[in-house]
C-alpha cells in the first residue's frame, strides 16, 4: 500500500471523530472498521506501510518531544504516543518529523483532569483486529508484515539526549517547554 491510499484511509477514519486529539481510539475504531472491509492482502500492506511509518519516526527528537509533552514516556509510550501521532493525520505527522516543537500546534495543555497523554495505543493493533476479521488470524497478519519489512531499529535515529535536563529540553523545544516546563 502506498503513502497516499494509507493516509486517505487514516482521513477518513478522522473524519468520524469530533477531537483525535483526545479520542485517538475513536480513530482506531472507525479505521479498523473500514480496514475490515478490504481484502486480506491489502489490510496487510496497509500494516506494512504502518511499521515503516513508525521506523521513519523512531527518532530521539521525537521521543524528546513526547517526553515532554506526556510528562515522561518510555519504550511502549513512545510506540503509543507514535500511534496516537498517526490519528492526527498526515499533515501533523509530516509537521511534528520536520520540527518536534510543531507539536505546539497541536496540543492543548489545559485538558480536562480525565485526560491521560497522548496515546495511541490501539492505533497499533488496527491492521492485526482488521485481518482477524476477514482472515482468522492475528498471528498470520504479524507474520506477513514482518517478512515484508526491515528489521526495527534498535535504537532511535539521532543524537541522544538527555530529557531531564531543562535547559536542554528548552533549547530544542522552545514551544513545548513554553508550555510544559514554565510555570
Amino acid at each position: 500500500m502506498d503513502k497516499e491510499r494509507f493516509w486517505g484511509l487514516v482521513e477518513a477514519a478522522r473524519e468520524q471523530v469530533d477531537d483525535t486529539v483526545v479520542d485517538p481510539d475513536g480513530v482506531a475504531d472507525a479505521l479498523t472498521k473500514a480496514l475490515s472491509g478490504l481484502p486480506a492482502e491489502e489490510i496487510v500492506g496497509f500494516g506494512v506501510r504502518f511499521e515503516l511509518l513508525l521506523g521513519e519516526a523512531y527518532r530521539w527528537d521525537l521521543w524528546g518531544a513526547a517526553y515532554l509533552i506526556n510528562g515522561g514516556l518510555g519504550d511502549d509510550g513512545f510506540d503509543f504516543f507514535r500511534g496516537w501521532l498517526v490519528a492526527q493525520g498526515r499533515e501533523i505527522w509530516e509537521a511534528a518529523l520536520a520540527d518536534p516543537d510543531s507539536l505546539a500546534d497541536v496540543i492543548d495543555e489545559d485538558l480536562d483532569d480525565g485526560f491521560e497523554g497522548f496515546d495511541g495505543e490501539a492505533l497499533l493493533a488496527v491492521g492485526a483486529e482488521a485481518y482477524a476479521t476477514v482472515a482468522g488470524s492475528e498471528k498470520d497478519f504479524w507474520s506477513a508484515v514482518d517478512a515484508a519489512t526491515p528489521d526495527a531499529a534498535d535504537v532511535p535515529a539521532g543524537e541522544d539526549f538527555d530529557f531531564d535536563d531543562k535547559a536542554e529540553m528548552h533549547a530544542r523545544f522552545p514551544r513545548l517547554a513554553a508550555l510544559y516546563l514554565d510555570d
